[in-house]
């Protein structure tokens, strides 16, 4: 009897491991807190998949992963002008739209900014959004929605801003009144300045990995970052919740449109159009827009399906600016950000 049951016991084992070796796999690069987990399990359950999710923290980053024979991952969701970098470096498949029928649900006004792929070819928009500043309004009752609170220094300590180059270079630009994506040195030298010798000394760090966690923590008062980061830490603390905005400063500043796109040589392509198609059923799209409070920018009939609040809107995006390739000129932002800005601390 007792081998009997070990027996049945053995092939039910076999049976269950059987079934986990049937489920294709789908690997995804994306950025921190971007997907919810709970469109995740949807997604693994209807098309008895398994998902491996890896997490990066800036297009710098996930670039540099890419090119250093980090292979293996099947979709990546990098911004704008990074996705214009990968196609011209043929790291991108081409997209087959006939696999993706919810394409249709993609705001047409969102492609408009797209001027690198506005036919999709490579790319399906992801988000269209901005980072901005996150302020503690317990420590930091009295401040100017603007760039300039970078420059506070009875705040200084107490400030970060994030380890993105295009982010911060932009911001300074936005702030001065050039556009996030200028080719002029002596502009780029300005924002470089503004940035060294205004805000730099103000600030703990760069950081694009913890500032969530150190705002959550009292360190942080002000920090630049994206707010779903933010607000996902300290989601649990009603008062922090309470004593914490987020905005965009009135200068403008650099947009970003992250897309997902299916890397050259991925192993489950067809797979990786069916995760492409699920995010824009309206229904999800609007289940992860509600989970980090985002306005549904990139998909039209989704915003009939939110419920919940948006830690901003559409409209406060119209200031913003698209970063794009900058072809040659990125060295001229290299040079500035990482020989001067990036030297001597963190």
């Amino acid at each position: 009897m007792i081998k009997r049951m070990e027996v049945f016991c053995l092939i039910g084992l076999v049976l269950l491991i059987m079934g986990c070796e049937k489920k294709e796999r789908l690997y995804i690069y994306n950025w921190t807190y971007y997907t919810p987990e709970s469109v995740i399990e949807k997604f693994e359950k209807e098309f008895n998949a398994r998902v491996i999710y890896d997490e990066f923290a800036s297009n710098e980053d996930m670039y540099a992963k890419l090119k250093s024979g980090g292979s293996g991952y099947d979709i990546v969701f990098p911004s704008a002008d990074y996705v214009s970098i990968m196609i011209a470096q043929n790291m991108l498949e081409k997209i087959d739209k006939s696999l993706i029928p919810n394409l249709v649900n993609v705001d047409p006004v969102v492609l408009q900014y797209a001027q690198y792929d506005p036919n999709m070819e490579y790319s399906v928009p992801y988000y269209f959004g901005a980072a901005g500043i996150i302020v503690n309004t317990a420590r930091v009752p009295e401040f100017e929605q603007s760039w300039s609170i970078f420059a506070r220094e009875d705040l200084r300590g107490r400030m970060t801003m994030l380890d993105d180059m295009r982010e911060v270079m932009g911001d300074a630009l936005a702030y001065l009144g050039y556009s996030v994506n200028t080719d002029i040195t002596s502009q780029i030298i300005e924002a470089r300045d503004l940035i060294n010798y205004s805000w730099k000394p103000n600030l703990v760090k760069f950081d694009a990995d913890a500032f969530g966690k150190g705002f959550a923590n009292g360190e942080f008062w002000v920090v630049q970052g994206y707010p779903e980061v933010v607000f996902e830490e300290i989601a649990e603390n009603p008062r922090m919740m309470a004593n914490t905005v987020f905005f965009i400063p009135r200068e403008g500043g650099p947009a970003y449109i992250d897309s997902m796109c299916i890397l050259k040589g991925a192993r489950n392509i067809e797979l990786a159009h069916k995760f492409i198609d699920f995010i824009h059923r309206p229904e999800i799209y609007a289940e992860f827009a509600d989970e980090f409070g985002f306005p549904a920018t990139a998909n039209v009939p989704a915003r009939q399906f939110k419920q919940g609040d948006s830690w901003y809107s559409a409209e406060d995006l119209n200031n913003v600016e698209i970063k794009f390739d900058l072809g040659a000129a990125l060295d001229l932002y290299n040079d500035a950000w990482f020989n001067s800005i990036r030297v001597g601390g963190e």
